[in-house]
């Protein structure tokens, strides 16, 4: 009688956990031929969710890619059609991302591609204090330029970070001294130390206010921080963050003000999230090193702290290819990851779900948008591309994949 009893408690509680688990999805517009990719979300005041991606006939290549939205209107639950939100003609607009800032204001962040190069990168941004409206794009305050100009001692900085990261003396192996030597030329020269730096996660407003924007460049295949105090009237910018291939980076800070920096990986084997940390707000940069769990395949990530203390990290699991999206969960602030569950997980060569960008609302739910691209569709399925949406809660990561 009392084993019984015990099982029934154990079902009981089993149920009651798995009621807790809460996941929903769908794609914000149906699949199509239009490349669509790059996007972020972001909650704002009024409960909506708003969207932003880069859509067109290609990427960087293609002059008519622009920057598009919808939002997921709270009053209706329901999306509303795309809408322009950012559209230089004859240019390619491209890995836009946002934030909420501390007024309640909405900025949009991205590159326009100047020559068909991702090295021709120019940032820009956009501010809005009307961005709630159920229909249509927010109605913009201003546009900026940032403008990047490295320390003056950039070009030292990439030598001595460089040295650093290889972590021997020179000569280096063949393939690492024309890497090395690469980037040195570029940041002794004015224009490629300047031109070409731009974003893809969302920045991080520390609590004192502070403004990080992460920024990489495909030309030197490192990392910088944009870093504002007082909302975009003035710029500086970090000393450069070098190592393998460490591009798009994505930070998250400890309860001792440690700042963490998650970055794809766009260097060599192993394939793993690069990793690097500041103890001064983001202005200098701990050596990159892989993380020891996290793989990479050359693909964007994104990590975020919650209001509970806990991380959430969403990236591609794979040291090969981005058929598998997964989220994770760290109570111990990054060192270790014990909770993961796939919101994608296909074979390869089926489709790619990459680019993924999470935000948290007041409630504790969190959201992500990534693109979604079916390749080779099953049966019921069309090729085509669109972005998705995904809200669910640390409940349901916690519960895990489906044996």
């Amino acid at each position: 009688m009392f084993m019984r009893i015990g099982l029934v408690f154990l079902v009981s509680l089993a149920a009651s956990a798995a009621e807790k688990s809460v996941l929903s999805s769908e794609l914000i517009f149906p699949l199509e031929d239009w490349h669509n990719h790059g996007s972020a979300v972001v909650v704002c005041p009024n409960g909506d969710k708003l969207v932003c991606w880069f859509h067109g006939s290609g990427e960087r290549q293609e002059d008519d890619v622009e920057i598009l939205g919808a939002r997921l209107v709270a009053a209706t639950g329901k999306w509303t059609q795309p809408f322009a939100m950012a559209d230089t003609p004859g240019f390619p607009d491209t890995n836009c991302t946002m934030i909420i800032d501390p007024k309640q204001r909405l900025w949009l962040l991205w590159p326009t591609i100047q020559a068909n190069t991702w090295e021709s990168a120019l940032m820009k941004y956009k501010v809005s204090s009307d961005f709630m409206q159920p229909e249509g794009a927010p109605k913009w305050d201003y546009m900026e330029v940032m403008h990047v100009k490295q320390p003056d001692d950039f070009a030292a900085k990439i030598k001595a970070k460089t040295e650093e990261y290889v972590g021997q003396p020179e000569p280096w192996p063949a393939p690492i001294q024309k890497w090395a030597e690469g980037n040195y030329t570029q940041a002794a020269d004015k224009l490629t130390s300047r031109l070409g730096w731009f974003t893809r996660a969302h920045p991080k407003f520390l609590a004192d206010g502070r403004l990080l924007v992460g920024l990489y460049s495909d030309g030197f295949s490192i990392s910088n921080v944009g870093i504002t105090d007082d909302l975009g009237a003035n710029w500086h910018f970090s000393e450069p963050i070098v190592g393998g291939g460490n591009i798009q980076p994505s930070f998250a800070q400890r309860k001792d003000g440690t700042l963490v920096a998650y970055m794809r990986d766009n260097g060599p084997a192993p394939k793993k999230v690069h990793v690097s940390e500041s103890k001064d707000r983001g202005e200098t940069w701990s050596k990159v090193t892989d993380h020891p769990e996290l793989p990479n395949p050359g693909a964007g990530l994104e990590l975020a702290n919650l209001s509970d203390g806990d991380w959430v990290c969403i990236y591609n699991d794979l040291p090969n290819g981005r058929h598998s999206l997964v989220v994770a969960l760290s109570d111990d602030e990054g060192r270790t990851w014990k909770w993961q569950r796939h919101l994608e997980l296909r074979e390869p060569g089926e489709g790619a779900f990459h680019y993924p960008s999470i935000t948290q609302d007041d409630k504790g739910m969190l959201h992500a948008t990534y693109s979604y691209f079916i390749d080779r569709p099953r049966e019921g399925e069309v090729k085509g591309k669109s972005i998705k949406y995904a809200t669910f809660n640390k409940d349901w990561i916690k519960a895990g994949d489906s044996k």
